[in-house]
């Protein structure tokens, strides 16, 4: 079988954290990142992580191998974990901060007022990123001016039992979903771990840190109000992460996407004023839940 771009990572994925053990990739990463490292930044990529001393490495490892011909900043926020995950934070040279409110809107907060460039982009540390995924997200911010966000995809690793076909089909049924929801409602499509946007309007609009999830939604609402926010789907932003964001069997998982996608084909012959109208009955009649 072909080799995946992200095969090697896997080496170190999920395994707990041995200083000893990694102590020669450690240098190795800490080496490559000091080379990316730029002291006047068009772009910040930020790693957030709580307690994620699996799969942290494996991050780092796959950021530092990234292609890029922008200037760019590597920093990492550790969610005030319990774990190694500040060990390998120091193991690899990332300049990091400590946010003591566990959350992810906390999490991405604190990385987006540390960082220094014009552009910031969200990274999870629990997932994989290709190399060309900070030059892709970016070229579409300093393209057009009046883009104010991109949004990648993602993907999820093969196993045993979610074999490469189901993945396949989820995603395709998945993706639909979101370009459906992205004609009326772009916010409702963005997620925080493929997310990109400008600094200066995110700061405006804030990150909201009170939630447990949806401060990437709400992000991107607010920035609706600075310009466009676009989507991509190409293999060059196509990250991978593991299962916790389905929170579901696969097939489970798969049918209510199908569900979802009947449920919003509508959306293609409604007018901007009924869409409108059904979205605050809609609104209302959560409400009285």
């Amino acid at each position: 079988m072909r080799e995946r771009w992200y095969d090697n990572y896997l080496k170190v994925y999920g395994k707990a954290y041995d200083g000893a053990t990694y102590v020669e990739l450690a240098a190795s990463i800490r080496e490559k990142i000091a080379r990316l490292q730029s002291p006047h930044p068009l772009v910040t990529v930020s790693v957030i992580g709580y307690n994620e001393e699996k799969h942290l490495l494996a991050c780092l490892w796959a950021l530092s191998e990234m292609k890029t011909r922008y200037p760019i900043e590597i920093i990492g926020v550790d969610n005030d974990s319990q774990d190694k995950t500040a060990e390998i934070f120091q193991a690899t040279g990332v300049p990091y901060f400590v946010e003591k409110h566990h959350s992810c809107g906390s999490a991405r907060l604190c990385g987006l007022r540390h960082a220094r460039g014009k552009y910031h982009i969200n990274i999870d540390s629990d997932t994989l990123y290709p190399p060309s995924y900070v030059d892709c997200m970016a070229d579409v911010l300093e393209r057009d001016p009046k883009v104010v966000g991109v949004n990648g995809t993602w993907g999820y690793f093969p196993t045993p039992h979610t074999p490469v076909w189901q993945l396949w089909m989820y995603e395709k049924m998945r993706n639909a979903y979101l370009r459906m929801q992205a004609i009326r409602r772009p916010e409702l499509s963005v997620r925080g771990l493929v997310f990109a946007y400008r600094t200066k309007e995110a700061l405006e609009v804030g990150i909201r840190t009170h939630i447990i999830r949806g401060e990437d939604g709400a992000l991107a609402l607010g920035l609706k109000n600075y310009g466009k926010i676009l989507f991509l789907y190409n293999a060059e932003v196509r990250a991978i992460t593991g299962y916790g964001t389905i929170g579901m069997s696969l097939w489970r998982r798969f049918l209510v996407r199908v569900g979802q996608i009947v449920g919003k084909f509508h959306l293609f012959f409604t007018s901007s004023k009924e869409y409108k109208d059904q979205e605050s009955n809609l609104i209302d009649k959560n409400r009285n839940r």
